[in-house]
């Protein structure tokens, strides 16, 4: 009596551990949760049977043969697999139909490799045919080959699905199994990225439940291309002590260590979570770490919020927070430089604004060294960014998922261009002002001649008269003791070499820190080996502006050159001008020049 309970027990232990398995599959798990599995005395299950499966669900497993916890694994999922391929159809010869869709599950499961096939059910896997209703026609036309009565886990002369359960309860007749396989498919895809990227051991060893932050996350990536790239790489933090001692009330994010914080205590629904991480996602992916340029940080951080916030509400992407946020329906169309230009001219107010990580506080986190991005790595990682948002736009374009901003994909494609180097642009400044000499030949002695022919003269060429007149420009150098050294070489280089290579013969230099200098006109090759950083404190650079502007021997259209960094006051300039400005530092007020950045 004890021996017999003992197999019992060790029965019922092996399909236990069989059953665990198949509930733990990705795969399967959404199919096994909604079925029922009966495994009891007087159960459906034919004598000389594994299992059974109803057209309802139920899959009914013989109470007392005993199994490897692997064959198991077959038997349960042979079953599933009925259900999830929705192999319950009326047919003509319902026998010949459940050998047709048992041989397309035995191939199923053998390219999957999953579980062992139990002994008596093994055949080879070689027809070639499309569907299981090809094979059927086949064995209608052809009959049944003697090899195919035991793929099935009914055993031999019994089929394995049953049209119709003698129960007559509507349990789980509502169910759509080929949905739960779907769903199944796609967990399984997930979980397999997962293992091959070595976050998970295994399949579905994942089993913490998803937040609403985790789960419009898997959206994004599963169901929105023009981001979903970038969300797919960055980690979802959600850690409320964490997010106090940042002080993120609602979210924000760290573009150098790719992840984003969103703090469970703001309370957002499904599809606020999806606006907020979308709005941080752009942040990203639109380089706003980067343009700030010497900026204000916050006030620079409130004007990107501004223009994603419409951008979102336009694209109908989530729910707007109900915890507030920026929105302005008078900033439409303008870019976030635009709006910056706006806003800083009321300070008082836009100061008090609340970003998604709080009051005076900037979504944006800044990397830990100021000079991240100009680095390898950081270079790198922004050209990802970038290369991760311009693709996500083919694919959103390809795959028509909607209508987009004309603004945001504006943006978009100008990030994907590689950006024009300083220089290149200072080469086409000086072409714009500068165009070539025209050249002309000329009689007029001094003549040369050759000795061969010492009565033939010979012209020579000479620029066409009046063509040098007023051929040159102002340069502004702000020498005060705040200016790097290396940034003076650089310009001034770029400078003399373009004023020798457009035939400029002289320019006008006036240095400026604490006072002005007035170097008068001055060949281009001469101008760096003058020029020293005098240290004096302050810089007054508007006087040295004046100068040149009231000069009466300098040309009235002639353009000015400033060279600063930054650390200045307002400017008035009557004459065409620009600015050249060290990388990361701006101007206290809106230039009407260009702004050429080393």
């Amino acid at each position: 009596m004890v021996k017999k309970k003992t197999e019992i027990d060790q029965a019922t232990k092996q399909f236990n551990e069989g059953l665990e398995f198949v509930m733990r599959h990705p795969m399967f798990a959404p199919l096994a949760h909604h079925a029922q599995f009966v495994r009891r005395e007087g159960s459906l299950c034919p004598e000389e049977g594994w299992a059974v499966v109803t057209m309802n669900g139920q899959i009914h497993s013989h109470p007392k043969r005993r199994a490897q916890p692997e064959e198991w694994v077959y038997i349960l999922t042979h079953c599933l697999l009925h259900l999830g391929f929705g192999h319950f159809q009326e047919k003509e010869r319902p026998d010949l139909w459940n050998a047709a869709c048992d041989y397309f599950i035995a191939k199923f499961l053998w390219d999957m490799k999953l579980g062992k096939t139990p002994t008596g059910m093994d055949i080879r896997i070689d027809y070639s045919v499309k569907s299981e209703e090809e094979l059927y026609r086949s064995f209608l036309d052809n009959g049944l080959p003697p090899n195919f009565y035991s793929l099935g886990t009914a055993g031999h002369g019994f089929t394995d699905m049953l049209m119709k359960s003698p129960e007559s309860n509507s349990w789980n007749k509502k169910v759509n199994w080929q949905d739960c396989f779907g769903k199944g498919l796609a967990m399984a895809v997930s979980s397999a990225v997962k293992v091959t990227a070595g976050y998970e051991a295994y399949l579905g060893a994942e089993k913490e439940v998803f937040t609403l932050a985790q789960k419009a996350k898997t959206w994004f990536v599963n169901s929105y291309p023009l981001i979903g790239a970038l969300a797919a790489d960055f980690k979802i933090i959600e850690d409320p002590l964490l997010c106090q001692r940042l002080s993120i009330s609602v979210a924000a994010v760290d573009a150098e260590m790719k992840e984003i914080y969103m703090n469970p205590a703001a309370g957002l629904d499904e599809q606020e979570n999806r606006f907020v991480m979308a709005h941080e996602i752009l942040h990203v992916g639109l380089r706003h770490h980067a343009r700030a340029e010497g900026r204000d940080h916050y006030l620079w951080n409130v004007a990107c919020d501004y223009v994603i916030n419409h951008w979102l509400m336009e694209m109908g992407l989530g729910a707007f927070p109900r915890v507030g946020g920026m929105h302005d329906p008078e900033l439409k169309g303008l870019s976030a430089e635009a709006v910056y230009d706006r806003i800083v001219t009321d300070m008082r107010l836009y100061r008090k604004l609340s970003t998604f990580r709080g009051v005076g506080l900037g979504d944006i986190l800044e990397p830990q060294s100021p000079d991240w991005w100009n680095r390898k790595d950081g270079m790198a990682l922004d050209d990802f960014y970038r290369s991760a948002l311009s693709q996500g736009l083919e694919y959103h374009e390809e795959q028509n998922r909607g209508l987009l901003p004309a603004g945001l994909i504006e943006e978009i494609k100008a990030l994907a261009q590689p950006p024009i180097p300083w220089d290149v642009e200072l080469a086409k400044w000086f072409d714009h002002y500068f165009s070539p000499i025209e050249k002309i030949r000329t009689y007029a002695r001094v003549s040369r001649r050759q000795s061969s022919t010492p009565d033939i003269p010979r012209p020579r060429w000479i620029p066409n008269a009046g063509d040098e007149e007023g051929r040159t420009f102002g340069v502004v150098l702000d020498t005060s003791g705040s200016m790097d050294s290396k940034l003076l070489a650089k310009a001034l280089g770029a400078i003399a070499s373009y004023s020798i290579s457009r035939d400029v013969p002289l320019v006008r230099v006036v240095y400026c820190d604490a006072a002005v200098y007035d170097q008068g006109y001055m060949a281009p090759e001469d101008i760096a080996d003058r020029v020293s950083v005098k240290g004096r404190g302050g810089t007054i650079i508007q006087p040295a502006i004046d100068l040149l502007e009231k000069a009466e021997d300098f040309p009235s259209k002639g353009p000015l050159l400033i060279i600063t960094d930054g650390y200045c006051d307002r400017l008035t300039i009557r004459r065409e001008h620009a600015f050249i400005l060290p990388k990361g530092q701006h101007l206290p007020f809106v230039p009407r020049g260009i702004v050429f950045r080393i």
